[in-house]
């Protein structure tokens, strides 16, 4: 009897490892792969929630998205950071509003599948849901212009649950300059981070809300690491030394973000990650405007809402014309910022569901997460330090945010 059960043990042990190299997984991979917390910074599903009617539980084997249970399972992901974005354009006079439907619609998705997702809120909570195999689900703001320039809402999106806030999106707000339109000379600029906004960001670090640098100008940045008494995480933003993008850092920043004790969680936006994918999109940016421009006015004239799905439809008509970039691409920059910033302050923000179906070869949803482990472990990376880039940095930096709003609210500042 014990000859068969060691049989019928070895027997599944090599099915197992077969399945796993026929994936492109080697059985060392997913071992280290499926004992890590998986955290990642950064997706966009909610406006798919709100925009879409789309069920996070959803088996339909056509759906082009990159979050769901199911993929989510499959890759091992164990906590996703949900972007609560609000489109300035389209949300003029009511942005504070669509936060709040947003926010509303991360609710209604854990709320339908308990048995599988839970809200979560802190590091602890992370833990929990990683014990009881959950998806936790966290919030982050992207983009200040949600909090209306008002410090009440602020705390509002906290109690709520929002657990970071990138300072800008694309758009420069009333007090803080963004990468997106720094050049632009028909907006304002204040030269970084204004008086109210070095408010906002010792206010988040009372709160306990991380302090999100993805997107903001590179003045804001230094303002906001000058400003912060904890540390800051850039949810989702890769290496301007391998791609020239205003929205990645500079050797500089990482430095920086390293000395602050931060975390820089790597974009899957190939635009972000492969040089020459970037100066395709941007050689039809202008197009792809123009197209977009068209579908909003029509919606406008006809009286009708825009529609975010109509939008990434037609950004994913432009990007599927230009050669997806290797896998490679996206490694790199996890291996340029570990060399220049330290494998203590690397992490993943995949972006997934907001770059139009614009990620690297072999990254076509969160199920794909164990082909960045086995390509780690390709390069020579320990399995120890594996774990710390899927996710044991950034779960460090959110307890020193969490200890850091402990002792300001102790000490009563403000």
């Amino acid at each position: 009897m014990t000859k068969i059960l060691l049989a019928i043990s070895l027997a599944c042990s090599v099915a197992l490892a077969q399945n796993a190299l026929s994936n492109g997984i080697s059985a060392k991979a997913r071992a280290i792969h499926d004992s890590a917390l998986v955290i990642d910074t950064h997706a966009d599903t909610p406006q798919r929630f709100l925009d879409e009617g789309f069920d996070i539980g959803s088996t339909d084997p056509n759906d082009l998205g990159h979050i769901s249970l199911d993929k989510a399972r499959r890759g091992n992901l164990g906590a996703e950071f949900f972007s609560i974005w609000v489109d300035p354009e389209t949300n003029q006079g009511h942005y504070a509003r669509h936060t709040f439907d947003l926010i509303d619609s991360v609710y209604e998705q854990a709320a339908r599948h308990p048995d599988r997702m839970m809200m979560a809120f802190s590091t602890a909570d992370i833990e929990r849901a990683h014990r009881e195999h959950k998806l936790a689900a966290l919030m982050g703001i992207e983009g200040g212009h949600s909090i209306e320039n008002d410090m009440h809402l602020l705390r509002d999106y906290y109690r709520l649950g929002v657990r970071y806030m990138t300072l800008s999106w694309s758009n420069t707000n009333e007090w803080a300059d963004s990468s997106g339109d720094i050049d632009d000379p028909k907006v304002k600029h204040h030269n970084g981070l204004t008086d109210f906004g070095k408010q906002v960001v010792i206010e988040m670090n009372r709160l306990g809300m991380m302090v999100d640098i993805s997107h903001v100008a590179d003045k804001t940045f230094w303002d906001a690491i000058a400003t912060t008494k904890a540390p800051v995480i850039a949810s989702h933003s890769s290496a301007r030394a391998l791609t020239n993008a205003p929205r990645n850092m500079t050797d500089e920043m990482l430095q920086a973000v390293a000395k602050n004790g931060g975390v820089v969680d790597v974009n899957f936006f190939e635009g972000f990650d492969d040089e020459n994918f970037r100066k395709a999109a941007e050689a039809q940016r202008a197009d792809e405007k123009a197209a977009a421009e068209k579908y909003i006015a029509e919606q406008k004239a006809q009286g009708k809402e825009v529609s975010f799905i109509e939008l990434d439809r037609i950004d994913r008509e432009f990007m599927a014309k230009i050669p997806r970039a290797p896998l490679s691409s996206l490694i790199d920059h996890i291996d340029h910022i570990a060399k220049v910033a330290g494998v203590d302050h690397v992490g993943l923000g995949s972006d997934f569901d907001g770059v139009s179906g614009a990620t690297p070869q072999g990254i076509d949803s969160a199920a794909d997460l164990p082909k960045i482990t086995q390509a780690l472990l390709d390069r020579g990376y320990s399995a120890e330090d594996i774990k710390k880039i899927l996710g044991g940095n950034l779960m460090r930096v959110f307890r020193d945010v969490e200890r850091v709003s402990r002792e300001m609210q102790t000490s009563n500042i403000r």
